[in-house]
């Protein structure tokens, strides 16, 4: 099973590799959105959309991939990649007033149904690097919220009918606090089979 993380232009990008492969115990492919073909992601059990500046439409191929594979893949998008899964299913984007870029922020998970959250504290602590974020009222039905801010701002979410999950924060940032188990959870609950066993935790945790 291979997965592909389509890196955005971010710095962050390695920070996320990195965790993945601690995880998997194996290399992950990773290509610039402009680099690699739709068809060339068929051969991929999963896709991990990394965070990157600017706008979903400005990054590559991403829009398309969304939209083409999401009935079929596990997909998680970090930060742009949350944002572009918002607008692939007809969410639209707000620019927020402030500015949050290296900010630490209280966040709630609010769906006891999302794998990612599982074995973490309902309130933990995020880091946070946007300027936009997907609008709450816009939400299609196909979107469940799973996490949010103190002002109720979309933290996390997930398609009713598709391995699909997007979170706004960065799980890989030393700001969030459970970021490992998080990537953890996906693989071991959205994509069986990938892990030979499941990893120990790295962090405390206090249910």
């Amino acid at each position: 099973m291979k997965v592909l993380v389509l890196d955005n232009y971010d710095s962050f990008t390695f920070n996320l590799v990195q965790y993945i492969q601690e995880i998997l115990g194996r290399k992950v492919d990773v290509r610039r959105n402009d680099a690699i073909s739709l068809d060339a992601v068929a051969g991929y059990s999963a896709i991990i959309l990394s965070p990157g500046p600017g706008l979903p439409a400005e990054a590559g191929i991403m829009p398309e991939l969304i939209q083409r594979y999401a009935a079929e893949k596990p997909i998680l998008g970090v930060c742009l990649g949350h944002q572009a899964i918002g607008e692939a299913f007809g969410a639209r984007l707000e620019n927020l007033a402030q500015v949050y870029h290296g900010v630490e922020t209280s966040v709630t998970a609010t769906d006891p149904e999302e794998p990612l959250f599982r074995d973490i504290p309902r309130q933990f602590q995020a880091g946070r690097y946007h300027s936009w974020v997907v609008r709450r009222d816009s939400l299609p039905d196909s979107l469940v919220v799973t996490a949010e801010d103190g002002q109720g701002t979309i933290m996390a979410m997930r398609h009713r009918e598709f391995n699909v999950r997007g979170v706004q924060f960065h799980p890989e940032s030393i700001m969030t606090e459970y970021g490992r188990r998080m990537l953890e959870n996906f693989f071991a609950s959205c994509v069986p089979g990938i892990l030979p066993a499941v990893s120990g935790a790295q962090e405390p945790v206090n249910p």
